[in-house]
């Protein structure tokens, strides 16, 4: 700890004289003022190529990529600032000069009908300023995809997939990596809850969600360790117009597992004040598959009225937040909660099921064992600060995960009957800080730095062992460099160092076991741990942006630490009826990856293609072995080196005014380089996966308008590289179809989609799916149906 403390103080003198430094170059006599300031769309993104224009068109600039814009050596007095966007209100303001000031403008949407090509020119417009890989949708593509969880919605889009337990809990997964190796960010804040877990879902209220942007390879120079494969950035700090108040009611019915859910929101702002709150409240039943029964562990069961028995839930979740909004300050502090409580399918959860005496078929809705509740409690602070031409970044926030997994009680090897049904239990907290400031641009460079801090703290209980209790302690330093050399070339390039410690406490099992000529024993399933990792991250990106044309290249280290599952589990997993054994030596897992790009824009389509090659010296996986304990067999955590290449291709096309089509394509090739399994890939690799796409936009009058028809076609390839005991997945296709449009009430625009999902209701199995093992297909037919209304200024 002392050691880390003391590179963290080093590391920060080295930060302040570098912008004592910065400074003091920058810095000269001034007989003028400047008047500079930040133009954002209503989701806070910086708008790049806005037009702001003083004293009635006699000035005027443009904001550049990070929507800034400046004006120097001007005169004090009154000024009038006008400032317009493409498809934006112009806002109007009037400031008097007799110092530097710093303005900070929200622009909102003026035409919300704007076409499928202009979404799609800006979308790829963002796209073009971040050498990875991304791709970033708003709120509308969530309802428009809406699924079960916030992760399955996403899987439409190129390079992600979502590994799902269940119709309501699903994790995501970036081009074949998942777990710890993904970062899931909200309002800048990584999301902590148990990773680690192929159980384990993500507690977001996904109708919350006002942004999404996904970063497709290596992040961890921005985001810090773990954002190893990935990040999925979520946003909800839209700010209100000024003097508004309103909200929105969103109602949801989905026929596979009759669920019905619920969801408002509502909204006022004053000047420079606001606040929004929001509530969704879902019930859903088991849900079917298009079969009538599985077999598990050599056992047959039959399915009632082909439903996967005890798989029903229910989620309540809600959300305050609080604002300001100045010319030099703005803040806002967001609390919210998120409560779920879900079955989990009882005949894939251990063989004592067989002699249960719960009535699993009496109704479709009810949540017997096994089962999980977990509430996820988020308190989060974004505040920024223009200070002259310095923009400082604070964002704090405190999370308390608190889990619990319930199963029956009954006896396993020498562990008698416990004396209640809670399996485990989990108390997370985590206290998180993260401060970044961005210089202004010198001489074509545009500098920022930041700290990043995160505590951890997870208590554990219930009489089921797989991992002990730990603390955690990380934190990293950062500076990142955009240097644009003119309005086709830009490099960038980052460089940055994590230091982190994890503690594990000593466990013992709460029985007896029977010792050979000896005393029976308390067995210690694992010992007390201390353990430290530091590395350097660094990554270096070139973009040329010609005027139809961008190419894109980064390469780039990340770094990710051990988890306190992969150094010290020492227990059998009944949730996967294994023994799983983790290796306290295991190094910190590093990664080395060359991502390209290409994206081609013209008139009426566009297209975009993205390799990448990838290689960890020292990959950390789940092995199995022939080794039994207690009748289970042992999986032991390893690592291997492994090397990884693939990428994604997206074409959309717009032939004619009310036509649209899109294709998209990824592919993942992966293999174990050394170890016990060279020569296989490495756990959970999508196959070769395509979406085509067609899209109808007619015109319509009187009360419909913006009315869509959609049909979407799903092809996926044989996966036979796999990795034992991974079985062979058989390709299949899936067609959906979609329609939605807008009804005027009042002045008011109420939406409505429908989705039909596998139409066809096809038996398939999906390849990262928890229960592919078991050979539990796919989600049968499902039809969606989302409506919302507006109210008020909205």
């Amino acid at each position: 700890m002392q050691k880390m403390q003391s590179v963290n103080i080093h590391l920060i003198k080295v930060l302040l004289l570098i912008v004592v430094l910065y400074t003091t170059t920058t810095t000269h006599a001034q007989s003028r003022y400047s008047l500079t300031g930040t133009v954002t769309d209503e989701y806070n993104h910086p708008l790049n190529g806005a037009a702001v224009v003083l004293e009635n068109g006699k000035t005027g600039t443009a904001t550049d990529r990070k929507g800034n814009f400046r004006f120097y050596n001007l005169e004090a007095g009154s000024y009038v600032v006008n400032i317009s966007f493409l498809g934006y209100k112009n806002e109007k303001d009037t400031v008097y000069l007799n110092q530097n000031k710093v303005l900070s403008i929200s622009l909102t949407s003026a035409n919300k009908e704007l076409t499928e090509v202009t979404v799609m020119q800006s979308a790829m417009n963002r796209k073009s300023e971040n050498p990875l890989a991304t791709e970033l949708v708003n709120s509308a593509f969530v309802r428009e995809h809406l699924s079960g969880s916030l992760m399955q919605t996403l899987s439409r889009l190129p390079g992600v997939s979502s590994m799902d337990i269940g119709a309501g809990q699903s994790k995501p997964v970036i081009r074949g990596l998942g777990f710890n190796r993904v970062v899931v960010a909200e309002n800048g804040i990584k999301h902590e809850a148990q990773e680690w877990g192929a159980d384990h879902g993500l507690e977001i209220d996904q109708f919350t969600v006002e942004r999404v942007e996904v970063i497709k390879g290596p992040a961890s120079l921005m985001y810090g360790a773990n954002a190893i494969g990935g990040v999925i950035d979520l946003k909800q700090i839209s700010t209100p117009a000024k003097k508004s108040a309103g909200g929105s009611v969103l109602l949801n019915a989905q026929t596979n597992n009759n669920l019905y859910g619920a969801s408002a929101k509502l909204f006022k702002r004053n000047n420079h004040f606001y606040f929004k709150t929001h509530i969704t409240y879902t019930d859903y039943s088991d849900y079917r598959v298009p079969t009538d029964s599985i077999s598990y562990m050599t056992y047959y069961f039959k399915l009632k009225n082909n439903r996967l028995r005890n798989t029903a839930g229910r989620d309540r979740n809600g959300s305050l937040i609080l604002g300001y909004l100045g010319n030099q300050v703005s803040t806002h502090l967001s609390i919210s909660d998120n409560f779920s409580k879900s079955g989990f399918f009882a005949n894939a959860h251990g063989l004592e099921i067989r002699n249960s005496t719960i009535d699993y078929d009496k109704s479709n809705r009810d949540i017997d064992l096994p089962s999980q509740q977990v509430n996820h409690l988020k308190i989060l602070s974004n505040t920024s600060w223009m200070i002259t031409d310095y923009k400082l970044n604070i964002d704090l926030g405190y999370q308390n995960n608190y889990r619990q997994e319930f199963s029956e009680a009954v006896a396993h090897g020498y562990m008698p009957v416990p004396k209640d049904s809670l399996e485990r239990l989990y108390n997370k907290n985590t206290l998180t800080a993260n401060v970044k400031l961005e210089f202004p641009i010198h001489n074509k460079h545009q500098f920022t730095t930041g700290l990043n801090f995160e505590s951890q703290n997870n208590s554990t209980g219930g009489w089921g062992f797989i991992l002990p209790a730990f603390s955690t302690n990380t934190s990293g330093v950062f500076i990142h460099d955009n240097i644009r050399f003119s309005e086709v070339w830009s490099v960038n390039a980052g460089l940055r160092y994590d230091l982190g410690n994890i503690h594990t406490d000593a466990y013992y099992d709460w029985y007896l076991t029977p010792q050979d000529n000896s005393q029976d024993t308390y067995m210690q399933r694992a010992s007390e741990l201390k353990r430290s990792f530091g590395s350097f991250s660094w990554g270096v990106g070139a973009i040329r942006k010609g005027e139809n044309t961008v190419l894109k290249m980064n390469i780039g280290k990340s770094f990710r630490t051990p988890t306190a599952k992969e150094l010290s589990s020492n227990g059998i997993n009944y949730h996967m009826y294994r023994f799983e054994k983790g290796d306290t030596t295991l190094r910190a897992e590093e990664s080395y990856q060359l991502d390209l790009g290409l994206i081609l824009k013209r008139k009426n389509w566009n297209a975009e293609i993205t390799p990448f090659v990838n290689y960890f010296p020292n990959y950390i996986y789940l092995n199995p072995t022939s080794d039994y304990y207690e009748a289970q067999q042992v999986y032991y955590y390893s690592q291997s080196q492994v090397f990884r290449t693939g990428g994604e291709l997206l074409i959309n096309y717009n032939p004619v005014k009310h036509l649209s089509f899109s294709v998209d394509a990824e592919y993942i090739y992966s293999v174990q380089l050394s170890g016990a399994k060279k020569g296989y890939t490495i756990p959970f690799s999508p196959p070769l996966t395509s979406n085509i796409g067609f899209k109808y936009s007619p015109d319509t009058k009187g009360i419909f308008n913006k009315t869509e028809i959609g049909i979407d076609l799903k092809l996926v390839a044989d996966q036979n590289n796999r990795v034992p005991p991974e079985k062979k997945t058989a390709g299949y296709s899936l067609i959906s179809v979609s329609a939605g449009t807008t009804l005027k009430i009042g002045k008011h625009m109420a939406e409505l989609n429908l989705q039909l999902n596998n139409a066809l209701n096809t038996r398939y199995y999906d390849h990262t799916s928890f229960y592919r093992l078991i050979e539990v297909p796919g989600q049968g037919r499902n039809l969606i149906l989302t409506v919302q209304v507006p109210f008020g200024d909205i």
